[in-house]
């Protein structure tokens, strides 16, 4: 009897021991977190060029062997870099998170604010003022500031970018470092919000000298230039390139560069190769990945987004870049494997906006676009509204496509009030060509809009950092000139709908076509890794995904 019974305790406790390592082995998080976002990757890329995927490239690996979401749309305005990256790694939109837009109005400061700007912090790693950066603005918290609190903050987290929003935004408060490029020297650079000197592995790297090599190699399109037939139909090529962008005739000479101009470097793929080799020098110089303690990298590639407003995205610049990143990535993920070890590290990939065509080659084809002119349409409107009131400079300007009225003074106007002025600029707005409609922020709910147009102008609206009048421009239009490129920032899939790859451990293979947004990615990744979500965070969970 006594051994029956002491038979049934040891195999109830090797059950349980069992039971203890089955759960054990279920909840073990991956080694490494890398949060990858493509700066203006449109979704429908990942079809168009479906055919053109390296057989080793990261883009066939991640929709053969990963998980991907086909209809995942940004659910605010405006859809630019910064409010992006913040929603990408927050969970949540504008309303929510604060960061409105790469700069924004500050009705508390009277004045401009850059997103990451923070005069009280100063540039680690240059002698330039880029470095005066931190994420100051951000509201809420993010994944890995989640990531930290879970681990009792004994893991590492880093941020990396070529534009340093790209970099701060997406590794959130506790960060262990954000690093960007400083385009006047041609370095990495940090602030001093996260440290007082540079780690040796950063100063190791000798950019400058990375950057030389870089451009020594000019700009080859990677395969024969008529292969490009997807970005060579007849008139879908930009009538001018802006900005100073190199010569559109391959091979580009960019040897010319190398140790006079370091600015043009995020104009070209080169941008993104470097981007690459720092992050790897990243996880072997900070041992990322290296215990059983998960980390989280986070890699912005910013020169897609110089290439795609300069060339457009119809181009054989855009298209080869994409091709090049393809096979970089691809080979980043191999170094992966080898460093950090197969189903040992977890990678989603997105994008923070897509682009609209370029307006000058959509007329040629006859479909709808054109150009607006903030400074043009604000000049209107002032004399629209003098003519009305007898008084000049009732607006201050247009940002984020929002109207920003001059307040303070409209209230010393006697027998003029705030409505009067809002409702006389509007009716004069909404006769714009380019303008669908024009819509006075503090009316929504009564503003007759589709709920889905109301929805992202309420997304999007935080009131001490947006403008009082919203314009929601036609299909196909753009804020900017008529010199050529194009931009982003509007409601429409051509700039709101982005891919979403998933791939790694824990993750099921498959792919989904519901809509998802761009605020379930933070969401998803906290389930994931077992850990609370960011605070502001409202995206839900991507059950499909995960593995069970």
């Amino acid at each position: 009897m006594s051994s029956d019974r002491n038979l049934i305790i040891r195999s109830s406790i090797i059950l349980a021991l069992a039971f203890i390592a089955s759960f054990a082995e279920a909840q073990k998080r991956p080694r490494l977190v890398v949060g990858i976002v493509i700066d203006q990757m449109r979704w429908d890329y990942l079809e168009r060029f479906k055919n053109r995927w390296h057989t080793l490239g990261a883009f066939n690996r991640l929709m053969q062997g990963g998980f991907s979401c086909n209809s995942t749309y940004i659910n605010y305005l405006p859809s630019y870099t910064a409010s992006g990256h913040a929603s990408i790694f927050t969970g949540t939109f504008p309303a929510i998170h604060g960061i409105t837009g790469n700069s924004w109005w500050d009705n508390t400061l009277q004045g401009y604010s850059y997103c990451t700007g923070d005069d009280s912090v100063k540039t680690v790693g240059s002698s330039t003022d880029l470095g005066h950066m931190s994420p100051v603005n951000l509201l809420t918290t993010t994944i890995a500031d989640q990531l930290k609190i879970a681990t009792s903050f004994k893991n590492k987290s880093i941020g990396i970018a070529l534009k340093d929003r790209g970099g701060i935004l997406a590794a959130g408060h506790s960060a262990d470092a954000a690093y960007w490029y400083d385009s006047e020297e041609g370095k990495w650079i940090t602030s001093t919000y996260y440290m007082d000197e540079l780690p040796s592995w950063v100063t190791n790297f000798r950019t400058t000298e990375k950057v030389d090599s870089l451009y020594k190699l000019d700009w080859h399109l990677l395969y024969k230039e008529e292969s490009y037939l997807l970005s060579s139909m007849p008139n879908l090529r930009p009538a001018a390139q802006p900005f100073g962008t190199p010569s559109r005739r391959f091979p580009v000479n960019l040897k010319r560069y190398a140790g006079e101009n370091y600015g043009i470097l995020p104009a070209i793929p080169q941008g993104n190769t470097l981007t690459t080799e720092f992050a790897k020098a990243a996880i072997l110089g900070e041992k990322l990945g290296a215990d059983t303690i998960t980390d989280m990298l986070a890699i912005s590639y910013s020169s897609t987004d110089y290439i795609g407003h300069a060339f457009g995205p119809v181009s054989k610049e855009l298209e080869d870049a994409f091709l090049r990143l393809d096979i970089e990535l691809g080979q980043f993920f191999d170094f992966l494997d080898k460093q950090i070890g197969k189903d040992e590290w977890l990678v989603f990939i997105t994008s923070d906006h897509g682009v609209a065509p370029v307006p000058t080659v959509a007329k040629n084809v006859k479909l709808p676009a054109g150009n607006i002119e903030d400074k043009l349409l604000n000049n209107g409107l002032n004399e629209a509204l003098k003519q009305s009131f007898g008084i000049d400079q009732f607006s201050k300007g247009i940002n984020n496509l929002q109207v920003i009225l001059n307040i303070d003074l409209i209230k010393k106007v006697k027998k003029v009030s705030i409505s009067d002025v809002s409702e006389a600029a509007i009716a004069w707005l909404e006769k714009q060509p380019g303008i669908l409609r024009a819509v006075r922020l503090e009316d929504l709910g009564w503003a007759s809009l589709p709920d889905a147009m109301e929805d992202q102008i309420k997304n999007g609206y935080y009131p001490v950092r947006s403008g009082h009048i919203q314009l929601i421009y036609k299909s196909g239009f753009i804020e900017g000139s008529m010199s050529g490129g194009t931009t982003h920032g509007t409601g429409y899939n051509y700039d709101t709908r982005i891919p979403l790859l998933w791939y790694g451990a824990k993750i099921n293979p498959g792919s989904i076509y519901r809509k998802t947004f761009i605020t379930d990615i933070a969401p998803t990744l906290s389930a994931i890794l077992g850990i609370q979500e960011p605070s502001g965070s409202i995206g839900e969970v991507i059950t499909e995904l995960i593995d069970k």
